[in-house]
């Protein structure tokens, strides 16, 4: 896949770098601190997150003023500036709704755009971003190090950048990190950047954005810290934020997040995240859940009420799906098929429902148990199904499962290795439709 890069001049008269790439509803990134189109483009920390992006979006990205390809000799870096950039962008493209992504810097940015243009922002997409950081003496100290220690010949103070940005990065990693801070930008401008970064404080508009917003944040960020995703969620009428394990300020190819990230975000936009992994040859990895006692539940309760429940536990099931980027293939309401683009995300998801469940039942009223059962592997997709023989192991598997019990084959407990999941033996069996028996084990989820 290959970009085209393009040029446009904002209404300060600051010349743009911009591309667009994929096909598909448009999907734009707000500039971040420190881009350079061309660079990120062959990077090893950037290119596994857009290529997958633009798989089924039109992805643009550009190069904020002073960085990159754009204007490097600026007057102005500030907030006003960077929304500035954002509208030539999306103007000379002549987009008239899309989905935001802003990345770090980029969230502010990104929500004072949806905020003076409410009627263009279709999705508002936040990752290790914040509303407001201040002015500190860490921030300060970084400048000056900018300042002093970033020319050619000195990469031991980009590296102390690179490892607060991506602690978990590889050598190549590491190393294109440290050669993008020197590309990117000038030793001061960068140092400008950062500065302006401390004067950012949207927090008083954040009560009128009107997009669907979803807010992610790795717990364990030292570059933008875990409490400020949450402050920023906090204040976002019905934002959604959802904590993220790891320590990494960009979203590396070799981590879980990544695929976690790109289901959270598929599902958000409503977009079939399925069709993602079976395109990039990814496993899916297939849920099936199933009310235990729905049609004696009905009949007690006759269908009005039994109706009422049913819908409770229809709310419960599609809450958890949105958490953990889970993709509803089909319902009939007392059961639900449905893929997740890693296996860790489904497990996940199937032992938060099972606590979910718990946790009402522990308040009295018509107790709701399901049973649960998973497989991975390469399904065929038609039209939004799925079909082939891992779909139907993973119905098989979920049909021997007790109330409130999840159930996985041998292969996807393989698939597990490392993880800290709880696993117990539950033996071999005969599933209807495959000749050879089949291990199963029960995945515990008892706190």
């Amino acid at each position: 896949m290959d970009q085209q890069i393009r040029f446009c001049t904002t209404s300060d008269g600051v010349c743009i770098a911009y591309s667009a790439v994929g096909q598909g509803p448009p999907l734009v990134k707000a500039a971040n601190w420190l881009t350079h189109l061309e660079f990120d483009w062959e990077s090893p920390v950037w290119r596994h997150l857009f290529s997958a992006l633009a798989e089924n979006h039109t992805l643009v990205r550009y190069d904020e003023r002073g960085t990159g390809l754009s204007d490097r000799q600026v007057d102005e870096i500030s907030l006003e500036g960077l929304v500035r950039d954002l509208e030539a962008v999306v103007d000379t493209l002549g987009l008239e709704r899309f989905a935001l992504l802003g990345i770090s810097q980029g969230g502010p940015t990104a929500m004072q755009y949806a905020v003076t243009h409410p009627e263009r922002v279709s999705h508002l997409v936040l990752y290790g971003s914040f509303a407001h950081v201040g002015a500190d003496e860490r921030g300060a100290a970084l400048a000056s190090a900018m300042r002093v220690g970033w020319g050619q010949d000195n990469p031991a103070f980009r590296q102390l950048f690179t490892t607060l940005f991506i602690p978990g990065a590889n050598g190549e990693q590491m190393a294109w990190f440290n050669e993008l801070e020197r590309v990117s930008a000038s030793p001061e401008t960068a140092a400008r950047v950062l500065e302006s970064i401390g004067q950012i404080d949207v927090r008083n508009i954040l009560p009128d954005l009107q997009a669907p917003t979803i807010v992610i944040h790795p717990k364990k960020d030292a570059a933008v810290f875990f409490e400020r995703g949450r402050e920023m969620a906090a204040l976002i009428p019905g934002a959604r934020f959802v904590p993220m394990e790891g320590s990494n300020h960009y979203i590396l190819e070799q981590e879980p997040e990544f695929e976690t990230f790109l289901d959270l975000l598929e599902g958000f936009l409503g977009h079939k995240a399925v069709r993602l992994r079976a395109n990039r040859g990814a496993p899916v990895t297939v849920m099936f859940t199933d009310l235990v006692g729905h049609t004696e539940m009905m009949q007690r309760l006759g269908d009005e009420r039994g109706r009422e429940v049913l819908r409770e536990h229809e709310r419960m099931t599609r809450d958890a799906l949105k958490q953990y980027g889970g993709t509803e293939i089909k319902t009939d309401g007392d059961s639900f098929m449905v893929s997740f683009g890693s296996v860790t995300a489904g497990v996940d998801c199937a032992i938060a429902l099972q606590r979910a469940f718990a946790a009402r039942n522990e308040g009295g009223g018509e107790a709701l148990h399901v049973r649960i059962g998973l497989n991975a592997g390469e399904p065929v997709e038609e039209e939004g199904d799925l079909f082939g023989s891992s779909v139907i192991l993973a119905a098989r598997v979920a049909a021997k499962a007790s109330a409130g019990e999840i159930l996985i084959p041998e292969p996807l407990r393989h698939l597990l290795s490392g993880k800290t999941y709880v696993h117990a033996d539950r033996g071999e069996t005969l599933l209807k439709g495959f000749e050879d028996a089949v291990r199963l084990y029960e995945v515990r989820w008892q706190s």
